[in-house]
């Protein structure tokens, strides 16, 4: 598979302007004051799906062929990435099923049913759901969409840093969530044709370590997912095509827990005024647990995704 570039990253921006608003960067003094530097915040919290992933799945699926559209396509996700492929699908008249696998985050299925989309939870993990996908794909003829292992995906979500960048032209670092790593790869490959003083920051969760250990070892390297808040960023398996940008262009990858998490969600709604999941408040908590490399730099975070439930909204606040 071939790896995705900084002029398909512009390509990309260009098929998916007509669907998509620009989302903004905007700063917020609290936040200043928190992290003792300029702080701004990418809110991609504001797309139609309320999280990033709906940039690589406009892009890829506008693009299939009609025979493909017709036999439909296959997603498995804990919930961003199955929204971001139904949404899709409905602007482009697709079938879409999506697996999604644990326990399903409620207000992503009932968003991912809202655009049309099949949904069947099966496994307990991503690799589970995964195995049992290829089956439906097989029997079904469907469009197996890789979360990330798919450049037009990465290309499409490499979009937002183009704005940011854009945006926030004296940015000194980015940080980006990583689950199984698409967003921060397509960060990577903008910076690279952008600006490429700027750190690439990626943050994970403790509880989901395989594509740190991965990033870590630069092989293949697969682990259990502990419970945890963030399922957005609960992936056992890794993604080996984000990898590959991620090994020759990733500045850090930083790993928090679930209490930071927490705590950065309830941060952005006192500071921000904003409602982002878990997973979208990764950046947050990767900048706290850093303070001294943050102090005095104007850095960018990327609030990937709002979908949280009642249930875990109710956890931070607590």
């Amino acid at each position: 598979m071939q790896l995705p570039i900084f002029t398909d990253v512009l390509a990309a921006r260009d098929v998916i302007r007509p669907y998509l608003l620009r989302t903004p960067s905007l700063r917020y003094p609290l936040l200043d004051k928190l992290l003792d530097a300029k702080v701004y915040v990418k809110h991609e919290n504001h797309l139609p799906t309320g999280a990033f992933k709906v940039r690589g799945g406009i892009h890829l699926v506008s693009q299939l062929d009609d025979e493909t559209k017709r036999r439909g396509v296959l997603a498995v996700s804990s919930g961003n990435h199955g929204q971001s492929i139904a949404y899709a699908s409905h602007l482009f008249g697709v079938k879409a099923t999506v697996v999604m696998f644990g326990i399903p985050n409620p207000i992503k299925r009932e968003a991912i049913e809202s655009w049309g989309a099949h949904v069947i939870a099966h496994g307990k993990n991503s690799g589970e759901a995964r195995i049992f996908g290829e089956h439906l794909t097989a029997e079904h003829g469907y469009r197996n969409i890789s979360a990330c292992d798919e450049p037009e995906l990465i290309a499409g979500v490499g979009t937002c840093t183009v704005e940011v960048i854009e945006d926030v032209p004296d940015v000194d670092m980015i940080f980006v969530p990583i689950g199984g790593g698409s967003s921060a790869s397509g960060a990577c490959l903008a910076v690279e044709g952008m600006k490429p003083s700027v750190e690439v920051i990626g943050v994970g969760a403790k509880r989901a370590p395989a594509s740190y250990l991965t990033w870590k070892h630069l092989a293949r390297t697969e682990a259990e997912v502990e419970p945890t808040i963030a399922e957005g960023l609960a992936v056992n398996e890794p993604f080996m095509l984000p990898q590959q940008i991620l090994w020759e262009r990733l500045n850090d990858f930083l790993m928090v827990d679930d209490q930071q998490l927490q705590n950065a969600v309830r941060h952005f709604l006192e500071k921000v005024r904003t409602l982002v999941e878990p997973a979208g408040a990764a950046a947050l908590a990767g900048a706290l647990s850093i303070p001294d490399r943050v102090r005095g730099k104007t850095i960018v975070l990327i609030a990937s995704g709002a979908n949280i439930s009642p249930e875990h909204l109710k956890r931070c606040l607590e």
